[in-house]
């Protein structure tokens, strides 16, 4: 145990460094450390995570930000600058909970459709990596070893192996709400590239017929309009018919 002896009439005592180490070592820790410790320990990090969620979902009750990007924009901020102004709202709106197809569409009346798409994407990407940060520091440790279900362990390896594919999945088909999507994958071992890059690319369809439909919304019998519309309901009719398919086959066994 002792790194160091000296021999005094056959026996060994420790050398005056190597007992003030053996000290330290064996007291208990003082209560900064215990304070410190508890802090960061998986369950704590998961109560934040979970106040800040409830505070975020209280700010957008209370205030409804979502309407200040759609409607209370000011008339004179546009071009580039305010589309990267909103990119950033948007990012943090998402992460709160406010709805995307309304922001796409606040994006699309404000922007027009391309600058529009393009600030609404990259607030999309923005708000999954914020969001997808915050549950993998805050949350992941803590759920983790509550993955016990059988279909809980089969989303997470699905997740786990083959995350690219599965999350362009999920942004491509609607069905999957946003933040659901962001922190089950945080959970997971997906790597932070192929998250984004997929949320980024399984993205651009339906923020793209959003945002083409808030621009053209005012003449509603325009091909754009009604092509917008018919990629927004295909998709999410496709989603409810497979949900309702897997659902009554899982009912039969």
């Amino acid at each position: 145990m002792f790194d160091a002896t000296t021999r005094s009439g056959g026996t060994a005592t420790a050398s005056p460094r190597t007992a003030a180490e053996l000290a330290v070592a064996v007291s208990p820790p003082g209560p900064g450390a215990r304070l410190t410790r508890v802090l960061l320990s998986p369950w704590s990090r998961l109560s934040l995570l979970l106040v800040l969620l409830a505070a975020a979902a209280s700010a957008v009750l209370l205030y409804e930000p979502q309407r200040l990007l759609a409607h209370g924009w000011p008339a004179q901020f546009g071009g580039a600058a305010a589309a990267v102004v909103f990119a950033a709202a948007y990012g943090l709106c998402s992460v709160a909970f406010v709805p995307r197809p309304l922001l796409n569409l606040g994006a699309g009346a404000l922007f027009g459709s391309q600058l529009g798409t393009g600030a609404a994407l990259a607030g999309t990407v923005l708000g999954a990596g914020i969001a997808f940060g915050l549950g993998r520091v805050l949350g992941q440790d803590a759920l983790r070893p509550l993955l016990r279900g059988r279909l809980l362990q089969a989303v997470d390896g699905q997740l786990s192996r083959h995350g690219f594919r599965s999350m362009m999945a999920v942004r491509l088909v609607p069905g999957v709400p946003f933040w659901a999507a962001n922190y089950g994958a945080a959970v997971s071992r997906m790597g932070w590239l192929p998250f984004l890059l997929a949320t980024g690319l399984g993205s651009v369809p339906n923020t793209a017929a959003y945002a083409v439909a808030g621009a053209r919304a005012s003449s509603p019998t325009s091909p754009a309009f009604l092509i917008a519309m018919a990629l927004i309901a295909v998709p999410a009719l496709i989603s409810a018919v497979v949900a309702w398919r897997k659902r009554h086959h899982l009912r039969g066994r």
